[in-house]
C-alpha cells in the first residue's frame, strides 16, 4: 500500500474541530470511577496528580505534533512506513491496530458492566455488547464526518451532567482536602500514572492530522481540548474528595455514580440511572474514533472496504466479550492494558521523534551530497 495519502476535499474538517474530539475521546468511561485508585496512591492530594497526568499530556502532544510536521501528508501509520520501512513500519502498524481495537473492547466491556450493575442487572451482557455494537457499524459507515459531528454534541449536550454534579456539594466537606502537599511526590507520580487508561483518547489526532485543513492551528485546539478535560476531572475529583471520606472512597467502586444517586428532585429519582444510559452518546464517538483509526492501518496493510471491516471488528469485539465477564477480569485487562497503553502513548513518541528527526537529518544530508555532484 501507499504510505502517502490522498485526502478527499470533501472529508477535510476544521482545525477547532480538534476541541471536542480531543475532550470527547477523554470523558468516556474511566470518569466513572478513577477516584478509588487515584486516592489510593495520592491520598488527598491526588489533585495534582490529575494536573501532573495532564501536564505529561502536553508535553506528549508538543511531541507528536513536531513528528507530524515533518510529514505534513502522512498519518502515523504512513510516517512509520516511511521512518522504519516496509516490514518494520508494518509491524508498528499492526501494534497500533490492535491498540486501538483493545481500548474499544476495554470502553465496551465496562460500560457493559456499568449497565449490567447499576440498570439491568438481569440483561445478558452480550445482549448488551451487541447492541452498542450495532450502534456503532451505524455510525462507522456514515462516514468520519458522521463521526465527527457526534463528538460535538457528546461534548455540548452532557453539559447539564456536571450541573446536576453540584447538587451533591451541600453534603461536602472541605477538611477532607487537608493537609494538603503532605503526599511524597514518588506517590503522586503513581497517583498520576494510574489515570493513564482513563485520560488516554488524545492520540487518536495522529490519524486525523492529514484530514486537517488549518494544520497550523490543529495543536492549538489539541491543547485547548485537554485543558478542557483536565477541568472536567478536577471538578469531579474535587467533589469527590470532599464528600467521601478517605476509607470511603479507596472501596467505592464508582464514585461518580454515587454521587449521582443523591441527588433527587421532586420530578425524578434514581437520575444516574438516566446519565448511565445518556452516557452512550458519550461512549459512541469513542467507540467509532478508536475503530476508524483501527482501519485506517488496516487499509495501509490490506484492501479492505469499510463495511467488510467494521463487521469483522465488531465480531472480534463480541467474540473477545465471551472470555472476559467478572469483575476480576475487567480490572486485570484494564491493569494490564493501562501498562502497555502508558509505553505507547507517554513514552514511544519520544522514540518515533529521535528516529524520524535522525533520519531527516541524514536525508537532507544525502540530498546535499547529490545535488553537489
Amino acid at each position: 500500500m501507499k504510505s502517502k495519502l490522498q485526502i478527499d476535499p470533501s472529508q477535510m474538517i476544521n482545525a477547532s474541530l480538534l476541541f471536542f474530539i480531543t475532550t470527547a475521546v477523554q470523558i468516556g468511561v474511566g470518569i466513572y470511577g478513577f477516584q478509588s485508585t487515584l486516592y489510593k496512591e495520592a491520598k488527598q492530594d491526588s489533585w495534582i496528580s490529575v494536573i501532573l497526568i495532564f501536564l505529561a499530556a502536553h508535553i506528549v502532544v508538543f511531541v507528536m505534533f513536531k513528528t507530524l510536521k515533518m510529514h505534513e501528508s502522512d498519518d502515523i501509520y504512513g510516517i512509520h512506513l516511511e521512518v522504519y520501512g516496509k516490514f518494520l513500519g508494518n509491524f508498528m502498524n499492526l501494534i497500533l491496530v490492535i491498540y486501538w481495537g483493545v481500548v474499544q473492547f476495554a470502553i465496551i466491556k465496562n460500560y457493559t458492566e456499568v449497565i449490567n450493575t447499576w440498570v439491568f442487572p438481569f440483561l445478558s451482557p452480550s445482549f448488551i455488547t451487541i447492541t452498542l455494537l450495532i450502534l456503532v457499524i451505524y455510525t462507522f459507515t456514515g462516514g468520519l464526518r458522521v463521526m465527527i459531528g457526534i463528538c460535538f454534541f457528546s461534548y455540548i449536550l452532557p453539559l447539564w451532567i456536571l450541573i446536576v454534579l453540584v447538587y451533591p456539594l451541600e453534603y461536602t466537606n472541605v477538611n477532607y482536602l487537608l493537609p494538603v502537599f503532605t503526599t511524597d511526590f514518588i506517590s503522586l507520580l503513581k497517583g498520576a500514572y494510574s489515570m493513564t487508561f482513563t485520560i488516554i483518547g488524545f492520540e487518536a489526532f495522529n490519524v486525523l492530522y492529514p484530514y486537517i485543513k488549518e494544520k497550523n492551528k490543529a495543536e492549538k485546539y489539541v491543547h485547548l481540548g485537554l485543558l478542557s478535560t483536565l477541568s472536567i476531572y478536577l471538578f469531579v475529583l474535587l467533589i469527590s474528595l470532599t464528600f467521601f471520606s478517605g476509607d470511603q472512597l479507596e472501596k467505592v467502586v464508582w464514585a461518580t455514580l454515587t454521587l449521582f444517586s443523591v441527588v433527587r428532585f421532586p420530578f425524578l429519582e434514581r437520575i444516574e440511572l438516566i446519565t448511565i444510559c445518556y452516557w452512550m452518546l458519550i461512549i459512541l464517538p469513542n467507540i467509532c474514533l478508536y475503530a476508524w483509526s483501527s482501519y485506517r492501518g488496516v487499509i495501509r496493510m490490506v484492501n479492505i472496504t469499510e463495511k467488510k471491516f467494521i463487521i469483522i471488528f465488531a465480531a472480534l469485539v463480541f467474540i473477545g466479550s465471551l472470555f472476559i465477564r467478572t469483575r476480576t477480569q475487567v480490572d486485570t485487562m484494564t491493569t494490564y492494558f493501562g501498562h502497555f497503553a502508558f509505553c505507547l502513548i507517554f513514552i514511544y513518541p519520544f522514540f518515533l521523534y529521535i528516529i524520524a528527526k535522525i533520519k531527516k537529518i541524514f536525508s537532507k544530508q544525502r540530498a546535499k551530497k547529490n545535488t553537489s555532484n
